[in-house]
């Protein structure tokens, strides 16, 4: 074991990459990270011996059995590059963007012993079990030759229950996550798998006409392929369940065409509900319920791909395809009864519901707004009896030993990891300290698969949403809602916190408060190497400017806790927030309860926010003094992906133009990604809907002067590629991205107001970063203020444009 060509090749005042320590936790771990360094390939990793033995795969792992992957050994590295993502810059080694592709747990095919890893690897021959997302089952790494400069192994999939009998390609797996900008739509290869689409997440259940509502199957996504009488069923990573659901696949060879079928594998006991338990142990012919293959989308039919016709399109054309089969049921919908359909499907024990637009198109592996998926949760209580070890840095525990008294006796009821920010973890594991304790609280052995449990004393109680219990007991997708004591607002107590989130850890001091601020060096805008450092500096600069837009303001919190390039969140309710910090309690008619909204009212509280991962800044457009008078009206100019920013621009000079004959004050902003807002000052005197009716009126006068250019239709496919003239975003709880707000895209962009002199000069809007906007405002000073200040005289103006 050794490290030292590892660190002889690395500078890391320069590298954002871990150094080279070793770490003896021999936890056998694996990673395999897709590294675009001057040619795309995948890193795999082992833990063995306290490092990483490394191996670059040129076409990255596959599930084929037929496959020989090259692997190339390359230097042992630190256990921390477990976990490492983001960019290495230019001009170290190995520059280039790095994402994990996949990771978890490996066991040795032998004795199972870390020597017997060891010893294997020495020879040349390794054998593994993969327990991860995407590689699964057995393996052989085996070494077929020792050059000087390079050590060349080949990478084989064994033949399992997991492995695939077509083309398998890693790249097909790498999720895109920008719904901003969808791909386009490409030809599917009908002789390996197809990724399904993905569906982002959802607050509320609503009604749309332009929706329909599908139930949400608590089972496998599959896709089905058909073709001269063969069938092949995939998982979402491509894993081939043919054999372990054989009935169905028996079935859908009586279709006589070549077809691709989406659709969620279950199975159902005799009321029709499905049970996920049993749908992992199935087995053909044993065991409880029933199977079906649920099938709601039609990607390819006889020769043509569908994938651009509208869903509602593709869907009239799979009853008559499943016509006469048993097993194989066709997904039905209702369209536009949101809410009536969620509530009979929780009625009906399901787990939530998808919601999707009816004009959508299909993008095979990509995660889009276009589907939204609404699950529903049970809430229970549970004492924390103990928590497992991390095996990350940025994260004091692993996750939560969770338990219930039966009879008076502590049940273990399972672990919660998730759930928790970075804070909430932090203040929890302080509060955890007075109780840790030896013994386990249970009367029997828990089985923690091989985690390492710190026990205490079962005296916190917890409320954890969860899907539903297993048969044995336990809780199914348990996710942390709130800590039920008040100890420590009570004893007016801090956490005392005895392991930081990371290295970097520390407080600001603001206005004569300490601010909390971790993971500095945590990488938020890989495309310009900007961190959350740069963020937070960003939003240090330009508090005195932004705070007077935010102050009384319920704000909706959109974290991207790790970058812009992953996933995101948006949070109402707060919790665990510091005494200095002011919240305001809302009824939420959906929720059925109070939401305790934070306001933004001081510099202190801007830097929190930024902290938690809020790049961008969410305030409704009225106060808490006068919630349902706004003190602003906005028009939301919105490209189409066809439309270039001078066609914004043209219509922005359009509308200043028809609002300045009428003598109507406005304030003009870049959205921070390709359109423009027009703010109308309004100073809380009119309502909502008196707001919304004056705007429509506004943006229907400049879809008059630009009927070709513009459009008002709501609908995607009847509006074309026109901008959109957005008027519905003014109603109450309804938000936008802050004047001054950085935004979640690429350059770190933000939206910054501009001058009618600059809207008909013209400008590029790229310009507007963090980097950029505050000497910007320094030099120009704030040309927004006048939206806080003044108000238009809606009748007077209505006159006036009347002429």
């Amino acid at each position: 074991m050794s490290l030292d060509e590892y660190h002889n090749k690395r500078q890391f005042s320069k590298t954002p990459e871990p150094e080279a320590e070793s770490d003896r936790s021999d936890l056998n771990r694996f990673v395999v990270q897709r590294h675009e360094a001057s040619r795309l390939h995948y890193d795999l990793r082992l833990e063995i011996d306290g490092v990483l033995k490394s191996w670059a795969v040129p076409k990255g792992p596959s599930m084929n059995a037929s496959d020989k992957r090259l692997a190339i050994q390359t230097e042992d590295h630190p256990v921390k590059y477990l976990f490492f993502e983001g960019d290495i810059p230019k001009g170290n080694y190995g520059a280039g963007h790095m994402d994990i592709w996949d990771s978890g747990k490996f066991e040795i095919l032998e004795d199972g012993s870390e020597i017997d890893a060891l010893k294997q690897f020495n020879n040349g021959d390794l054998k593994l079990k993969f327990f991860g997302d995407k590689l699964q089952g057995d393996f052989a790494l085996v070494r077929t030759n020792r050059k000087e400069k390079q050590v060349h192994w080949l990478l084989i999939k064994k033949k399992d229950q997991y492995a695939t009998g077509v083309h398998y390609d890693a790249e097909n797996l790498v999720e895109n996550k920008n719904s901003e900008n969808p791909p386009k739509i490409r030809n599917l290869d009908l002789k390996g798998f197809t990724r399904p689409m993905l569906a982002e997440t959802a607050e509320e259940i609503f009604s749309d006409p332009d929706w329909i509502y599908e139930a949400k199957w608590d089972g496998y996504r599959i896709i089905a392929q058909i073709e001269n009488g063969k069938v092949e069923l995939f998982s979402r990573n491509g894993q081939s369940y043919k054999i372990k659901f054989q009935p169905v696949s028996n079935e859908l060879e009586q279709i006589a065409h070549t077809a691709i079928l989406d659709g969620e594998m279950v199975l159902v006991d005799e009321e029709g509900r499905p049970h996920f338990q049993w749908l992992q142990n199935y087995e053909s012919g044993k065991g409880k319920g029933v199977l079906r293959y649920y099938v709601f989308d039609l990607l390819h039919l006889n020769g043509h791909d569908t994938l651009e016709l509208p869903l509602i399109d593709r869907k009239s054309l799979i009853p008559e395809l499943l016509e006469g089969l048993d097993s194989v049921l066709y997904c039905e919908h209702l369209e536009g009864m949101g809410k009536a359909f969620y509530e009979r499907a929780i009625e009906n024990g399901l787990e939530g519901v998808i919601a999707k637009k009816k004009d959508s198109c299909y993008y095979p592996g990509y995660r889009t707004k276009d589907w939204l998926k609404i699950k529903a949760l049970a809430d229970a209580d549970a004492f924390i009896c103990g928590y497992t070890e991390s095996e990350s840095p940025a994260r004091p525990f692993g996750s939560l030993i969770l338990g219930q008294f039966r009879e008076n006796e502590l049940n273990y009821i399972g672990n919660c990891g998730t759930g928790f920010s970075a804070e909430t973890q932090e203040a929890l594991f302080g509060q955890f300290q007075e109780l840790v304790q030896d013994e386990n609280p249970f009367p029997q052995k828990i089985n923690l698969k091989g985690r390492n449990a710190i026990w205490m004393q079962p005296e916190l109680l917890c409320t954890i949403q969860y899907s539903e219990w297993t048969e044995n007991g336990l809780l199914r997708h348990p996710v942390f809602k709130a800590l039920r004591t008040e100890r420590m607002k009570k004893n007016n107590q801090k956490p005392k916190s005895q392991k930081k989130s990371s290295d970097s850890s520390s407080n600001l001091e603001i206005d004569g408060i300490n601010v909390p601020v971790t993971n500095l060096e945590k990488v938020y805008w890989p495309d310009a190497n900007l961190t959350k450092y740069d963020l937070l500096d960003y939003y240090i600069k330009m508090a005195d400017y932004l705070v007077p837009y935010l102050k009384d303001r319920p704000e909706s919190l959109h974290r991207h806790p790790n970058g812009i390039n992953e996933d995101s969140f948006f949070q109402k309710d707060t919790e665990y927030l510091p005494e200095w910090i002011e919240t305001y309690k809302l009824w939420s008619k959906s929720s059925n309860r109070d939401i305790d909204y934070l306001l933004c009212q001081n510099p202190a509280t801007l830097i929190y926010m930024a902290n938690l991962g809020c790049i961008e800044i969410n305030p409704w457009n009225s106060r808490i003094q006068s919630l349902d008078r706004p003190d602003y009206t906005v028009i939301d100019i919105d490209p189409s992906d066809s439309n270039t920013f001078q066609q914004v621009l043209e219509t922005a000079r359009v509308a200043g133009t028809i609002l300045n004959e009428a003598e109507i004050r406005f304030c003009c902003k870049t959205t921070g990604k390709s359109g423009l807002h027009i703010y109308l000052p309004l100073n809380g005197k009119y309502t909502y809907d008196e707001a919304r009716t004056f705007t429509q009126l506004i943006c229907t006068l400049i879809n008059e002067e630009l009927p070709d250019l513009t459009s008002m239709e709501r609908n995607l496919k009847k509006r074309g590629k026109k901008i959109y003239l957005d008027y519905l975003q003014n109603r109450r709880g309804q938000t936008l991205a802050s004047v001054y707000s950085a935004r979640p895209v690429k350059g770190a962009t933000v939206s910054t107001p501009v001058s009618w002199k600059e809207i008909q000069n013209g400008f590029k809007k790229e310009e507007f970063t963090i980097k950029t906007v505050p000497d910007r405002i320094a030099e120009i000073g704030d040309i927004f203020s006048s939206v806080l200040d003044e108000a238009v005289d809606i009748e007077k103006s209505l006159d006036k444009l009347a002429r």
